[in-house]
């Protein structure tokens, strides 16, 4: 038995068929894990969605932005552009299937012991327990009766900073940030949701969340992340996994084996 990660698909079926097959996967014998964006830009949403449904206990994600904005416009909490590729889940008999899976996938997910995998990764002022807590509070949320009243309020870079003391909208808020959305920290803790840039073309007083000087894990913890393309995978810290390869900008598409560390890719089919 193999268990994979995958990084980013944003729509795109086709790649993700090649990567699985590259691997050998087989939903009988091994487990699926996917960093979120399952769906965004990327002209095949409904196949994507409707094989990954398919795989049933094989496969689990986190969810990522352009997840939770899919659902905001569902509600129509936020406007539909054609570059976000929902249309045919829109417009798809099964739409309130797709919905109601989404919204009861988790923030996060610890797959395998030591191990923390979230869309955009981990704060540098929380542990990965501290991590799970927060993202188990808005998923809870989701998963209710009342779930349309996190996403209506989900949009926003306030608070930058966390506070245990937070309101239940700020909290929600600042957690969706630092799970789905962040990618630098300034010195002091504040999310830094602008800049999207590589490491080296960003403002020197930003850090990258995992490279702050509060960031730290514990002996043999490791975290995996996606969401950010132009990173590359390079973090340069071997406990720190990237796997946004930037298959939706021509790039590639990753897929970590989780028990032996290896990394498989398959690269962006041009035309």
């Amino acid at each position: 038995m193999a268990r994979y990660v995958v990084g980013d698909i944003q729509g795109c079926y086709s790649g993700l068929r090649r990567l699985l097959d590259k691997c050998q996967f087989s939903p009988e014998r091994d487990s699926l894990y996917a960093v979120g964006d399952l769906i965004g830009r990327g002209a095949e949403a409904k196949e994507t969605l409707d094989y990954l449904l398919s795989l049933g206990d094989s496969f689990q994600t986190v969810l990522g932005n352009h997840d939770l904005h899919f659902l905001a416009v569902h509600l129509e909490l936020a406007k539909n552009k054609p570059s976000n590729g929902f249309e045919p889940l829109l417009e798809s008999r099964h739409r309130d299937e797709y919905v109601h899976w989404l919204r009861h996938c988790p923030l996060a997910l610890a797959p395998v012991s030591n191990t923390l995998m979230t869309h955009a990764g981990l704060y540098p002022h929380w542990s990965i327990e501290h991590a799970l807590d927060q993202a188990t509070f808005v998923s809870q949320q989701l998963r209710s009766q009342g779930w349309q009243a996190v996403l209506s309020h989900m949009y926003g870079d306030e608070p930058r900073v966390w506070s245990d003391d937070l309101p239940t909208k700020q909290r929600n808020r600042f957690i969706i940030n630092a799970l789905t959305r962040m990618r630098y920290v300034t010195a002091d803790g504040a999310l830094e949701l602008k800049t999207k840039t590589s490491t080296a073309q960003a403002p020197k007083e930003l850090y990258p969340w995992f490279k702050h000087p509060e960031f730290s894990l514990k002996p043999g913890q490791r975290v995996i992340f996606g969401h950010w393309a132009a990173l590359e995978c390079k973090t340069q810290n071997e406990h720190v996994i990237g796997l946004d390869s930037g298959y939706i900008w021509g790039g590639s598409m990753t897929a970590l084996d989780l028990d032996t560390g290896q990394c498989t890719r398959v690269p962006h089919l041009k035309g």
